[in-house]
């Protein structure tokens, strides 16, 4: 398995953007949804803050304990990306490429939200 530099710069950068979008992300959270649990508490200043728990038990526990670990959900992703990159290279190539973009999209952003002190 030969694997140039900017093909595992492309694969790691959809596998960053992927993973961010399965743990943090609001538009997937009706995929995170059935694994946690909402606490609602008060804070010190009156604002209600809420904390997601992952289930209790069985698999729903399993699968909430992993979507909370940024790092957990990343070794998924990366298989995920890796494997259909060998698996499936003519339909994977655009979703990773796109995944890709926008994982330096939203590096960028950060790195604009930083030096604009938002």
């Amino acid at each position: 398995m030969k694997i140039t530099f900017l093909n595992l710069f492309i694969l790691s950068l959809a596998s960053f953007r992927l993973t961010r979008l399965f743990v943090y992300d609001k538009i997937t959270e009706f995929i995170r949804a059935p694994f946690f649990d909402e606490l609602k508490e008060e804070n010190e200043d009156g604002e209600m803050e809420v904390y997601y728990l992952p289930k209790k038990s069985g698999v729903r526990r399993f699968f909430g304990e992993l979507l909370s670990c940024y790092w957990c959900t990343g070794i998924w992703t990366a298989a995920i990306i890796v494997g259909l990159f060998y698996l499936f290279p003519g339909f994977s190539t655009p979703v990773i490429l796109i995944l890709a973009v926008a994982g330096i999209g939203a590096m960028l952003e950060l790195i604009v939200q930083h030096f604009l002190g938002i």
